[in-house]
């Protein structure tokens, strides 16, 4: 004897070995032998076997017009034996009975299930909306398959583009759109960035890196709303008397955050001033220009064009633009004059005026060693030898106290490498730049004078707060290192613990509120603390363990860390542009890394280009190479090396490649979304309703 039973949503056939009372012992075509509960067989029979019979009833199921079955079926719980016989004959054979089983099971949108082989009908405005969205997904697959081959054939259909950056990277798997890739890239067996390239779905490879950046971070775009203005400062804020400040910045800088000033000179104590923007002093936590702060933490910065955290009516309000005093929280330092030592500190909120906004790019090569160690200015333009002897004693401050800071640290600091300014010629008359413009890269070396005072009076300023702070016991957020050993990374927190990589007790960023806001909280703590003292912990925005901070410091992070992974990025794919503008295909190079198997890890020695290399089997790290460059592909930021020529017997030591870490993230091919290998998602079939 043969069954047809039921198993895990199947029917199946085979034959009877032994019967029990609830159960049967039942073996398959394959030679399979599995226990059948009694309850789940639904036809028995002696012929014909029970693959033939089921090939049969499918062949026949395929053929009935669910429409009129429907019709035929009782409204009341019936059984497939009885559809059969009204759909059939009186008497159906087994191969209807089988059939119309396999049709009522199969048909969840007309049938409901009541039982092992039992069924009710669906309401009527049940099966309609079934058949509607039956019809609906047909269309749907019709349009997949219309919008894969136009895929396959070089054609990217508007849907696809204007879906583009969802698609891939933060996809529906189950929109139309996504599977139309799917399948294209499956059809034509080509990575689907690959395809969709092809395809005409990228028109530019910079406004690919753009969009992609505006996708995932800014959805709504970069502007602001046209209802914020710039508060004005509520406080009669007192003049700084004797103060003449100047700032030291390149010149595309507008966000200008910090000035600094010189008094005192020739008394035997000097006061330095510095001065730092204060949109503290009119924003407050939570009004609607800190929530769009706080919505975007940081400027964004990249080669020809910023997104501003903060609107541009409220940045030139409060950045320290030359011409009127500016409201400003200023750190005074006073120091003996002959031995720089520091004899006290003070904060002020005040009025400063600003005198000069001089420009890193423009003085650079004037203002070096020799012109600030001169006695009297030697050339130059008028505003900077006016600031001659402010300048030479902030260098001469600058060099003590950096010396003193690496006493602590336990090493010197050292700038092996230069900064590379990204220049763009040909965008000047656009808000931003679309990647068709000249590039020219310049060099500006680290720890140039004026760099060198600016960067120790913003760590004077920033660990003298972020102490101070700690001493009040106001909260604030810092950044600390514990130790300078191999893998002790830079961490933000809320206490003020050492930062072993600058040498000093504590520090908080705090002196640029206008771009950072970090540096934007931190300013209404050390406001709080200016104003009240000791009882500043009570009176300030955050108090101690508020859960705001933490969160602050988190969502910070994650849009720092990002953002200076595009500006990265970019700073990469204009470095790649500029080889192909200049035609260069050669390249003198450091070994940075081996690799393994001859492949490596190089650094440009006059570019800003970490890349992969092949041939450098036995090569040192340290060691100098000339390399032949690969084909450049813009939209994964990569371009490959290989080492033509050693042009050095002697590898000098390697430099500490912790930044080459960071540089080889963008090396790397693109991540997207896309997987050719989903399975296709079942959508769940229609349920009537009980």
């Amino acid at each position: 004897m043969f069954v047809l039973f039921e198993e895990a949503g199947k029917y199946l056939g085979g034959r009877v070995l032994s019967e029990a009372e609830a159960s049967a012992q039942v073996e398959l075509d394959s030679g399979k032998r599995v226990k059948v509960k009694g309850a789940n067989i639904v036809l028995r029979f002696d012929k014909p076997a029970p693959a033939e019979l089921i090939a049969e009833a499918r062949a026949l199921a395929a053929t009935m017009d669910l429409d009129l079955a429907w019709e035929f079926a009782s409204d009341e719980e019936f059984g497939f034996a009885e559809l059969a016989a009204d759909y059939f004959s009186d008497k159906p054979t087994l191969a209807q009975q089988a059939a119309a089983l396999f049709a009522l099971f199969d048909a969840p949108h007309y049938f409901r299930r009541s039982g092992k082989g039992r069924f009710r009908k669906a309401p009527a405005e049940i099966v309609q909306q079934a058949l509607a969205a039956i019809e609906k997904k047909k269309a749907i697959q019709a349009q997949i398959g219309e919008w894969s081959a136009e895929l396959v054939a070089g054609r990217c259909p508007a849907p696809i583009r204007e879906q583009l950056y969802r698609i891939l990277f933060k996809p529906d798997k189950n929109a139309p759109e996504y599977k139309a890739v799917v399948e294209a890239a499956r059809t034509a067996q080509r990575p689907p960035l690959e395809l969709l390239t092809t395809a005409g779905a990228i028109d530019s490879s910079y406004q690919f890196h753009w969009k992609r950046f505006l996708f995932e971070n800014f959805p709504k775009g970069t502007g602001f709303p046209a209802s914020l203005s710039a508060p004005a400062v509520a406080d009669d804020l007192l003049l700084a008397e004797g103060v003449e400040a100047f700032s030291i910045d390149d010149s595309q800088t507008t966000e200008i955050d910090d000035a600094l000033s010189v008094q005192g000179l020739g008394s035997g104590t000097v006061t330095v001033g510095v001065h730092i923007a204060a949109p503290g002093l009119a924003l407050a936590p939570g009004d609607a220009l800190d929530q769009v702060a706080r919505a975007r933490m940081s400027t964004v910065y990249m080669p020809g064009h910023k997104i501003t955290m903060l609107p541009d009516a409220v940045v030139q309000t409060y950045t320290l633009l030359e011409g009127a005093p500016r409201p400003a929280v200023s750190l005074y330092a006073r120091f003996d004059e002959a031995t720089l030592a520091l004899q006290g500190i003070e904060t002020k909120i005040e009025r400063v005026p600003v005198v000069a906004n001089l420009r890193h790019d423009q003085l650079d090569a004037v203002i070096d060693e020799t012109w600030l160690e001169a006695p009297a200015p030697t050339g130059g333009p008028a505003e900077a030898q006016r600031l001659h002897a402010p300048l030479a004693f902030l260098f001469r401050l600058a060099k003590a106290l950096k010396a003193q800071r690496e006493v602590v640290r336990g090493k010197p600091e050292s700038f092996n490498r230069p900064d590379y300014n990204f220049r763009l010629v040909g965008h000047e008359d656009r808000a931003e730049p679309d990647g068709s413009e000249t590039v020219q890269i310049t060099t500006r070396r680290r720890g140039a004078p004026l760099d060198l005072i600016v960067s120790e009076a913003m760590i004077l300023a920033n660990s003298s707060w972020g102490g101070w702070l700690g001493e009040l016991g106001v909260p604030a957020l810092y950044r600390s290192q514990a130790s300078l050993a191999p893998g002790i990374k830079v961490r933000m927190g809320t206490k003020a613990l050492p930062h072993a990589g600058l040498g000093v007790k504590s520090y908080a960023w705090s002196t640029s509120p206008l771009r950072r806001y970090t540096d934007l909280v931190n300013q209404w703590q050390i406001i709080a603390a200016a104003r009240h003292g000791k009882t500043a912990a009570l009176a300030a925005p955050f108090k101690p363990k508020d859960a705001g901070l933490f969160s602050i410091l988190s969502g910070f992070d994650a849009a720092y860390t990002t953002y200076n992974a595009y500006q990265a990025g970019m700073e990469r794919f204009w470095t790649l542009k500029y080889l192909q503008q200049h035609g260069i295909r050669e390249l003198e190079a450091t070994l940075v890394r081996d690799a393994g198997g001859g492949e490596a890890l190089a650094r440009a020695d006059t570019l800003p280009l970490v890349l992969p290399v092949i041939g450098a089997q036995g090569l040192p790290r340290g060691a100098r190479v000339r390399l032949r460059l690969g084909d450049i592909d813009e939209i994964a930021l990569a371009v490959n090396g290989s080492v033509i020529e050693r042009l050095d017997a002697e590898a000098s030591p390697a430099a500490d490649d912790a930044e080459a870490d960071e540089e080889e993230a963008a090396t790397g091919a693109l991540t997207i979304a896309v997987d050719v290998n989903d399975a296709e998602p079942e959508a769940p079939a229609p349920a009537p309703a009980a």
